[in-house]
């Protein structure tokens, strides 16, 4: 004990803690919010000086609809233009059109396809060689967790997850084909806990269809903190450890 106590004074002061009184739980206790304190940033010249790899902010921003099934707040989307100042942007998911509002706000010329719209962003084709686009904002389906479309070209109707990979690896190489030399392609991103394939890493996916491509990651992963989630409102029988994030990541077309 006394050497222990030389060494790591820390085991020695353990044992003269009184432990606190146990408080039993009950099913009725309310629930209570809960904040983290992030790290400090070190300052340096980014024009939007709250872009960390930690993203949070707790209100949508009035972008699009939030009623439409997917929709992420647009404020990571403006906090991203105003840091690349991009010129033409493509949203090719455009869903509620999250990503034109922000950039009708900014001034940013926008070009926004959707399935909905009867555009395959998944076409072996690819896009229309008749633009290049400084920056590309995706926001994909996470596979089968929400079923956005009838259309069996969705990319949440794929019916396995070879064959999600397959369609979501030829959409990454549409944009990085449609990307200028410098473009940038964000993607938000979350893993997946699927019913029959069990826990679908699809960040690293994303990764690894991405350099394929030809692409190279050009910025730290955000962390992206999903206030809202329909999840969260949920009660599960089963048992399991709550995602409460997404990944944005930001690729470069190199030449």
């Amino acid at each position: 004990m006394n050497n222990a106590a030389r060494i790591n004074p820390f085991y020695a002061a353990r044992f003269k803690r009184i432990a606190p009184a146990f408080q039993p739980q009950t099913r009725h206790e309310p629930e209570q919010a809960m904040f983290a304190r992030l790290p400090k940033a070190p300052k340096n010249a980014s024009p939007v000086p709250h872009l960390t790899s930690l993203y949070h902010f707790h209100r949508a921003g009035e972008y699009g609809d939030r009623t439409y099934p997917g929709n992420c707040g647009g404020n990571l989307i403006k906090d991203l233009l105003l840091y690349f100042k991009p010129g033409l942007v493509l949203d090719p998911c455009s869903g509620s059109g999250t990503c034109p509002d922000v950039c009708q706000e900014l001034g940013i010329p926008c070009m926004a396809w959707d399935i909905h719209r009867g555009i395959d962003a998944c076409d072996p084709q690819g896009f229309s060689n008749a633009e290049t686009f400084d920056f590309i904002w995706a926001h994909p389906p996470y596979w089968r967790q929400k079923i956005y479309a009838p259309d069996e070209r969705d990319l949440s109707q794929a019916p396995t997850l070879e064959a999600f990979l397959r369609r979501y690896g030829q959409f990454i190489r549409n944009c990085s084909t449609a990307l200028k030399t410098g473009g940038k392609l964000a993607i938000l991103m979350g893993d997946y806990n699927d019913r029959d394939a069990g826990f679908v890493p699809l960040t690293w996916h994303t990764k690894r269809l991405a350099f394929a491509a030809g692409l190279r990651q050009c910025c730290t992963d955000i962390i992206r903190f999903s206030h809202g989630a329909s999840s969260s409102k949920k009660t599960y029988r089963s048992s399991f450890i709550p995602g409460l994030h997404d990944v944005c990541m930001i690729f470069e077309k190199a030449n």
